[in-house]
């Protein structure tokens, strides 16, 4: 098993979990080459890193396949979604590569992610997380606190579940709950996601996190995909799983919500 019992009370508590070296670092690096490929951009030529940002939606060539399914990480969501909770994916994305800049790269405030689209295309978020088991961090480049590291709000998915809670299943609208969301979790204490190319964080749905301009000098290369589910949170099960159970202790309750969420 990929996770210790330690380690996914960690993940409860905290709402994330590093996996060292979940991917081959061989694989890693030649996902990286790949995105350099994409990028347009020269890794021994920084003049041609014009721009703080570049986001490439998906890949799915072999390296990226592999990396998608490594065991490590295969054998983490079992433990935190459950056998069959979640679907195999054919790839990754997307990827936002940071280069070092001056500039402004426009997207580097706090939210949680979203999860499923409404009726007329706009983004939201539902209390059992439909459209979303976990956020993935791939690192496909060496990150250091420099390299412009996401940073992520430690127990901060366990502020999101009350602003959800009676929402029904068509949830609440994305920007509108990060509004909330935000200032929620601004006491809680924020930690780095650096680590070696391979490393993967597996992340709970509901933590805020958010990006920051590259002031260093070593671009940074990751893959952000979602884990998606096969179904959606079961929150009055005897045994909920652990992504479930942070639902649960973010709403204070011992027991499910009955057909609310």
């Amino acid at each position: 098993m990929t996770l210790t019992d330690s380690e996914i009370e960690a993940f409860v508590r905290n709402g994330f979990v590093r996996v060292p070296g979940a991917v081959p670092e061989e694989t890693a690096l030649a996902c990286r080459d790949e995105l350099w490929r994409a990028s347009g951009c020269q890794p021994d030529d920084p003049a041609t890193w014009t721009r703080p940002v570049i986001r490439i939606a998906s890949m799915s060539t072999p390296p990226f396949v592999a990396a998608a399914r490594a065991q490590p990480l295969e054998e983490a969501y079992d433990q935190l979604v459950g056998p069959g909770g979640w679907q195999p994916t054919a790839g990754l994305g997307t990827f936002p590569l940071r280069f070092p800049s001056a500039e402004d790269p426009g997207d580097a405030g706090w939210h949680v992610e979203a999860s499923l689209a409404g009726d007329e295309g706009e983004m939201r978020v539902s209390l059992r997380s439909r459209g979303r088991a976990l956020l993935a961090l791939f690192l496909f480049s060496e990150v250091g606190e420099d390299d412009a590291p996401t940073r992520v709000r430690v127990g901060s998915h366990l502020d999101v579940p009350s602003l959800l809670h009676g929402a029904g299943e068509a949830g609440r609208e994305w920007m509108t709950l990060c509004q909330e969301a935000v200032p929620a979790s601004a006491g809680r204490p924020v930690e780095l996601v650096t680590g070696a190319p391979g490393d993967v964080y597996v992340c709970h749905p509901f933590l805020v996190h958010g990006a920051q301009p590259h002031r260093g000098s070593r671009p940074r290369f990751m893959a952000q995909p979602p884990v998606v589910p096969t179904g959606e949170l079961d929150l009055g099960t005897a045994e909920p799983t652990p992504v479930a159970r942070a639902v649960l202790a973010g709403l204070g309750s011992a027991g499910g919500v009955g057909k609310q969420g």
